[in-house]
This record gives structure tokens, sequence and C-alpha cells, in this order.
């Protein structure tokens, strides 16, 4: 296909700064993916997309990301989320969740919970391995980042909100818990603190050092000693909620903390929750200092985005369905993510993918962004005030491709054209 043949199927009304879509993607029909996670197999890149609306997972070629091939949609369990996805190597897991009514579930059928392990090195097709369940309602925000074990983000028996659970996948066919940690005030019997959210959202980060984990875990940002994962042990930690939530807010007050080259600071997000940001704290993203672990500190917030020149809308507030930051290049361990330097993409529901520059990391600063196209057609039932854009991952791979996902769209594929695209 020439050039203008390419563009032709990206969706048109979308708008954006520094930010060129050179592919697209309706995933055979099934708008409104989730979670993305890359691989490269023999020369050829691949996406594993989890989906919000439809239970199971696309697989797409995206070794030309300006005609990306979609291979094919591996079933998963009917009234099921399946829409977390993590991989290292050729192991894959895919979460298994409870759906909500208000997300399209149905409280009176049967889901399933936990967490399926594939072999994925066949990257075509995937080849189930195990289930491993909680006993409880699953398992949201997990991460494998290779080696014997992977960390859930699971709400187990006995315990209210999720809590970290380590696994043992050394053995794939026969994963079995490796260890576990919470919060006091999360298993029965225990106090809840007043107006504190709490509750693991996930993922955890490991440090170069293989036992420095990093973590939002609500009420705070914490680090913990992995070396025994039987036992972690908190060797910082720095409260954000409140101010930046509250008892509303759950797991999601505290959604992402990355650290950054170097391992001396920290990139700490929370989730939007409220359509139209009714009845909401601020939401965040900023940067914090852990040159001394043990005492980190809050020196930065990223500047909120502002709608486009000539907008219908003085504040994306105004614009419908949530509004604020939610999931950023994540999968660090990863060699065909793109390593975190100083360009920084967060997804920002109904105001698109935004583009941040931190070469200043007292300064950040916006420098580009990208906003889908209003859709046209309702696929889920979010939001649900006013169908408006609400994009949700993004991943990056090693060759600079940006792939976004919307809960009303397909797959995006784009480029960063700011100076900053190389600065890593």
């Amino acid at each position: 296909m020439d050039e203008d043949a390419n563009i032709a199927v990206i969706p048109q009304g979308w708008e954006a700064q520094a930010v060129t879509p050179v592919g697209y993607s309706d995933l055979a029909g099934r708008p409104g993916a989730f979670k993305i996670a890359v691989t490269e197999k023999d020369g050829r890149w691949y996406l594993y997309l989890g989906h919000l609306w439809h239970y199971g997972w696309s697989v797409v070629d995206v070794t030309d990301p300006a005609n990306p091939r979609y291979v094919k949609f591996i079933d998963g369990p009917p009234n099921t989320w399946t829409i977390q996805v993590t991989l290292h190597g050729d192991l894959m897991l895919t979460a298994l969740q409870r759906q909500a009514p208000s997300w399209g579930g149905d409280a009176d059928r049967r889901f399933e919970e936990g967490v399926m392990l594939w072999d994925i090195s066949d990257p075509e097709d995937p080849k189930f391995l195990s289930h491993w369940r909680t006993g409880a309602l699953g398992t949201h925000r997990n991460i494998y980042p290779g080696g014997d074990f992977a960390f859930l983000s699971a709400v187990m028996p006995g315990f209210d909100r999720p809590i970290l659970v380590t696994l043992d996948v050394s053995d794939p066919r026969h994963p079995k818990e490796a260890g576990r940690f919470w919060l006091e005030g999360q298993k029965e019997g225990e106090t809840k603190p007043a107006d504190k959210p709490l509750g693991f959202h996930g993922p955890l980060n490991l440090g170069a050092d293989g036992k420095t984990a990093y973590l939002g875990y609500a009420p705070a940002v914490l680090i913990l000693d992995m070396g025994d994962v039987a036992r972690p042990d908190i060797i910082g930690r720095l409260d954000m909620a409140p101010p930046f939530g509250d008892g509303h807010s759950g797991p999601q007050a505290l959604h992402t903390v990355l650290p950054l080259a170097g391992e001396d600071k920290l990139l700490v997000s929370s989730e939007a929750h409220a359509e139209g940001c009714d009845e909401e704290v601020m939401q965040y993203v900023g940067i914090v200092d852990i040159r001394e672990k043990s005492r980190p500190r809050l020196t930065s917030l990223f500047p909120e985005p502002a709608p486009p020149a000539g907008a219908a809308y003085a504040h994306f507030c105004e614009k419908g369905g949530r509004f604020g930051p939610h999931n950023t290049n994540q999968e660090q361990h990863n060699p065909f993510v793109q390593r975190q330097g100083s360009v920084v993409y967060y997804t920002w529901f109904n105001a698109g993918l935004r583009i941040f520059d931190i070469d200043d990391p007292r300064r950040p600063r916006e420098c580009a962004w990208f906003v889908p196209p209003a859709p046209q057609t309702r696929v889920g039932p979010k939001p649900e005030k006013s169908l408006t854009t609400q994009t949700e991952d993004v991943a990056v791979d090693a060759r600079g491709n940006i792939y976004i996902s919307d809960k009303q769209w397909g797959l995006f594929i784009l480029r960063y054209d700011g100076p900053n695209e190389l600065k890593t």
C-alpha cells in the first residue's frame, strides 16, 4: 500500500501536536483493547492485548507498524475480565478477574479468576500451560520480569482489597504461592485506618539489583526489600493519600510507581476515577526523589493537560468521561520496550496520550500529545454519561513505535516527532 492508502485506514478526526499516526488496527472488529505487551521473535514484532468488552486476548503482528497484521483472537472465560497481560521471554501471564456488573458483568453467572500462564515460544500460537487461582476475586495489574517469580495484585480470601502475592513460576505448569505482603487494615480482624485508601493496584517494579521493589500501595509509595519474597521488608515509605486520594479512592490512589534511570527518582501517579471529575480529589503525576531510599521526597508535579485551541470545552473535565492519568510505558524489564529516559508517555483518558519532557525533573513540561477522534458508535458501557474517547494504555517498543488502546477504538500506532525522541 502507498502512504496515502496507509493513512486512509486511520480513523479521521484525531488531533495531535508533535505526534504522527502511522497505523491502525480495528482488532478484527474487537475495539476496547486494554493492556498491551510487546515482544520480538526472529525479527518479527508482536503485541498481545487484553480486552474490556470481549473475553480473551488479541495477537497482532506489528513488524510493519503502518500495516499491522491481526493474527488471531484467543478465547478467554466468559463473564470474566481478561484485561491484563504481562510477559518476559517465552512466558506470558494473563490476569483473570471478576467483571463488575457496571462494566458488563453478570453478578449471577460464574466467573473465572487468578492468572493463566502461556508458552509464547511460537508468538503467533500461544499454548496454555496452567491456571493459578486466588480462591477469591482474582488478580489485576500483575508483572512478570523474568526469572522464578511473578508479582500479582491479588484479592485473596480474608483480605479487603488486593494485596501483593509473589508467585513462583519456575515450573510454569505448576505455579505456587511464594509469599504475600499487605498493609495493616487489610486482613480480617485488623483495624482499618481512617479516611485512607488501602490496596495494591500494581504493578510492582523491580530495580536493577533484582531485589529492591518499587510499588504504589495505597496510601503510600513503597520501597521494599524483596530479597526474601516470603517476608518483604519496607525500606522507604511516602504517604500520598490524603491529600491525593481518600477512603473512597481505593488502590487507584496510587497507580504507578516506576523507577527512572539510575534509580534515584521515581515516576509516581494516581488513576482518575470519576467521570466529569465529579467528587474527585486532584489526580496527579509526579517525581519522587529516592537518593535516600529510606526517605522518599516528592519534588515535582506534572502540568495538567489543557484542551487544544478552539475546543468546545474550557477544561477536559467538561468533555465527559474520565479525565486524568492512567498508564505509562511500563514493563522496563522487557528488552523490546523503549528504555525510560527524558521522555515520559502517559494516557490521560479523554485527553488521549500526553508526552512530557523531564530532562529537568524539577520542571516537567508537556511537549506533545495525541487525542483519538470522537467515537461515533458505542461499544461498551463505559463511559456511562457521554460517549467520548477514553485512552487506556500505552506501550512504546524499542524501535520508537507508540501503541495506545482506547475503550471505544482499536489499536493506534503513533510516532513522536519531538526533539527528544532519541534522548533516552
